[in-house]
């Protein structure tokens, strides 16, 4: 299947690979800048480079199209692929906003392609791991789930995408997103209740030109931050959260309470983690994103790290990267799923919308109670 490919970061790249990885022909790659996506097509040995989408469209007419752009940049090209009859793979977030996203999964919905939501992180072997250990009693009925998570992302990393809200920046857009789709995965879980409160601990970020890949921005950051000939760009977005959500869930007969916290800009102490509790044992997995080593609670009454079982790590792919291995695994279920394969649901438009449309509510922050004037 004819494969093209909407941007030229770290994700494109990275896309293209998982895309050929799974036996599909990457025959075009679009870029905002000329020389740019040039210089990657020529590097990824992709016949077919340019910068206007819709000629791109016409000109290479794909079966499956994959976006790897900022989430500001999504909504356009989707919906030109979507009427243009192609199966569509976008990164996380699907769009800016809630509304757009709702548009584009009924665009697609009517049009009859398929979709794929790269909340991915879902496919890290310690979650699968999990996901089966507690589908076979483990834990015995999941109860509650903690998501914690410290970046300690550098202040100064250059104004980009990452720090607006109509650029699909932010750490919902960026992070939640991954957790979210790892516990409603494991859980087999639908959502039922949201709460939750953001923090622009930011401010503001020097803008810098040159800068192209996401994966090198830190390179990018200016030696001397209090240059007086600086500019600056103003954050309006989310560098901290915390979220809590009640999931519904087959294993157990009451909601799951979960609490998913992260903090951007603020250093670790203990290892990111999750963590799945229920009533009779424990899962904990390291990792902001569940790919460290899995920890079982269970008769022992102590932590016991398991190995994966070899079913696992035989269907990893074979790549280097957390974030790489993700997107193979997604890429691989997706494209059998157009060949008529039979695979396991994996995360469409139909999460990406619900997901955006919660990140809206979330970032309303409100959820607050007065209690000030409480006698």
């Amino acid at each position: 299947m004819k494969t093209l490919i909407a941007g030229t970061g770290f994700a494109g790249e990275g896309h293209t690979d998982a895309f050929r990885a799974a036996g599909c022909d990457v025959v075009g790659i679009v870029g905002r800048t000329p020389h740019v996506v040039k210089d990657v097509a020529a590097k990824k040995g992709i016949a077919f480079a340019g910068t206007d989408w819709q000629e791109a469209l016409e000109i290479c007419k794909p079966d499956i199209v994959s976006i790897a752009t900022p989430g500001g940049a999504h909504y356009e090209p989707i919906k030109q692929a979507i009427a243009a009859g192609a199966h569509v793979f976008v990164d996380k977030p699907m769009t800016h906003s809630g509304e757009t996203a709702v548009e584009l999964r009924d665009l697609a919905r009517a049009k009859g392609v398929k979709t794929a939501y790269a909340a991915s992180f879902r496919y890290a072997p310690s979650v699968l791991h999990a996901k089966d250990l507690i589908a076979a009693g483990a834990i015995g009925e999941p109860t509650e789930v903690e998501c914690i998570s410290h970046f300690n992302l550098e202040r100064n990393i250059p104004f980009g995408w990452s720090h607006q809200k109509s650029a699909g920046g932010g750490r919902l857009n960026n992070n939640f997103t991954h957790t979210l789709s790892i516990v409603t995965s494991v859980l087999g879980a639908s959502i039922e209740k949201i709460a939750g409160e953001t923090r622009d601990d930011l401010g503001r970020a020097p803008i810098i030109d040159g800068v192209h890949n996401f994966a090198t921005r830190r390179n990018f950051i200016p030696d001397d931050i209090n240059d007086p000939s600086l500019e600056w760009g103003e954050s309006d977005v989310e560098w901290s959260y915390t979220v809590m959500a009640e999931l519904k869930s087959g294993m157990a007969h009451q909601p799951v309470s979960v609490l998913f916290k992260h903090g951007g800009l603020v250093p670790r102490f203990h290892e990111d983690h999750i963590v799945f509790y229920g009533t009779k044992g424990a899962i904990y997995i390291k990792g902001h994103y569940g790919s460290g080593q899995l920890y079982y609670y269970g008769d022992s009454k102590s932590w016991d790290a398991l190995p994966l079982p070899q079913k696992i790590v035989d269907a990893n792919p074979d790549v280097s990267g957390e974030t790489e291995q993700c997107w193979h695994y997604l890429v691989r279920e997706f494209v059998n799923d157009i060949k008529g394969v039979s695979v396991p649901p994996y995360p469409t438009f139909e999460e990406g919308s619900q997901y955006q449309q919660i990140i809206d509510i979330i970032r309303k922050n409100g959820n607050w109670t007065n209690v000030t004037d409480l006698d």
